[in-house]
């Protein structure tokens, strides 16, 4: 089967991600933070993957650890997932247009942890959430997965719906 459980426990959070890529059951995530539920449950119908995650983190300070936390074990969750990697294909791209945001995505599934995330978005916040989590999220993803991601938002574009985008794009 390609799925993982992971159970992580720091100071700061106590987070239990169940991870199914062959999955067909409706995702269940509860971080504590009602922006990233949203994006993470974008994230899961997009992909067709399943996932259910429960976090419960130091959100009365902020929401870095969890959102830094959660992109730690969602990795780590995909690698586990992945296992060998035989019959994957290595390499994958995805273009979104979205109303009037516009992401680039690109993944290369090869051990290599690195990130390149060329996204300027002009919001500090979206609600209660600080945007440049946005990035924290995916350099913990990546390092934790091994995996090499490049997600671009051409210049010029301006949107709120660009880190929906961002999620949507990669999964």
């Amino acid at each position: 089967m390609r799925n993982a459980k992971i159970n992580r426990k720091t100071k700061e959070t106590d987070i239990s991600l169940l991870l199914d890529l062959d999955g067909q059951k409706e995702s269940k995530i509860d971080t504590g933070c009602g922006f990233l539920d949203h994006m993470l449950t974008l994230f899961a119908c997009h992909s067709g993957f399943s996932l259910d995650v429960f976090c419960k983190g130091d959100t009365n300070v902020d929401y870095h650890h969890t959102t830094e936390d959660v992109g730690i074990a969602l990795g780590s969750a995909l690698k586990q997932s992945l296992g060998d990697m035989l019959g994957i294909q290595r390499y994958g791209y995805f273009i979104l247009p979205m109303d009037e945001a516009l992401i680039l995505t690109s993944l290369d599934v090869s051990g290599r942890p690195y990130l390149n995330f060329e996204v300027d978005i002009s919001a500090a916040k979206v609600g209660d959430f600080d945007t440049e989590l946005v990035c924290e999220f995916f350099m913990a993803f990546t390092r934790s997965a091994g995996v090499t991601l490049h997600v671009k938002k051409p210049a010029g574009m301006n949107s709120h719906h660009i880190i929906e985008g961002v999620f949507k794009s990669f999964a």
